[in-house]
């Protein structure tokens, strides 16, 4: 199954147990402006790291296990999430969740968010009650996780092994990147009318523009690790297989006086 779905495959399964939606919006959107039926509330805040010095970054595993069980996932459930932010949220939500051990193939982002849903679905207020479940988070191992730090990082840049992707707007590549970095913006491969994914020759078009290739190595960085988790999951869904996620990107790059260039 997809790692994007639509709102009419959703549609149809919101009744089913196995199917898990959240909602990654802040709570007085979800209570206020409305939510899609049974889903849960889990907002962007509360699934990164509490460490005053790793702004963006993981949750601790035990924290995230606390969060789905209190959520009523299920470990094998097929997990949607969605925002109202054209994905980005949400794919930082799965990300994380296909990095603590939820099967990929059990992971799925709206395709199209939650403004999209509301146009022709049912929406509905307040709270949703859940049983809570007993989520057991699985960390990948180093061989299995997309997860790369700044030494491989900075190995692929020195070698020019891998194409390195910078996910962030124009200006903020031009103030300072990685050096050989592509400037690729996550809101390039989104339809601004649909508030989901480009269609699939479109981004194709994207990527090739940038020499981004299925059978190379890429590597993709933004600030924090938000931006970066929407092009994660695009490159997965067209079947990118060696995709590495620098959960520390700019700002630890930075911090440890990694190279930047300038434009």
């Amino acid at each position: 199954m997809d790692v994007f779905v639509g709102a009419g495959w959703l549609a149809t399964r919101l009744a089913d147990p196995a199917v898990r939606v959240v909602d990654v919006r802040d709570e007085w959107e979800y209570d206020g402006i409305g939510h899609l039926p049974g889903a849960a509330s889990v907002p962007f805040d509360r699934f990164r790291s509490a460490a005053a010095d790793a702004s963006g970054m993981l949750p601790a595993p035990e924290d995230w296990a606390a969060l789905l069980s209190a959520a009523g996932v299920g470990t094998d459930d097929h997990l949607v999430a969605y925002d109202d932010t054209h994905g980005v949220f949400a794919a930082r939500f799965l990300v994380t969740a296909y990095v603590y051990g939820h099967p990929l193939d059990r992971l799925h982002l709206l395709d199209g968010d939650y403004s999209a849903w509301s146009r022709e679905h049912e929406t509905e207020r307040g709270a949703v009650d859940r049983q809570p479940s007993d989520y057991a988070a699985r960390p990948l191992d180093a061989a299995e996780s997309p997860l790369v730090g700044y030494e491989t990082v900075l190995e692929a840049v020195r070698e020019g092994s891998a194409v390195v992707i910078d996910t962030r707007e124009p200006a903020e590549y031009e103030a300072g990147h990685l050096p050989g970095a592509v400037q690729l913006d996550w809101r390039d491969l989104v339809d601004e009318e649909t508030r989901g994914l480009l269609a699939r020759e479109d981004v194709e078009h994207h990527l090739a523009e940038r020499g981004v290739a299925a059978d190379r190595r890429v590597l993709l960085y933004c600030n924090t690790a938000r931006r970066i988790s929407h092009t994660y999951l695009v490159l997965r869904h067209l079947g990118y297989d060696d995709v590495g996620f620098y959960e520390g990107s700019l700002t630890e790059w930075e911090a440890r006086g990694g190279p930047v260039e300038r434009d």
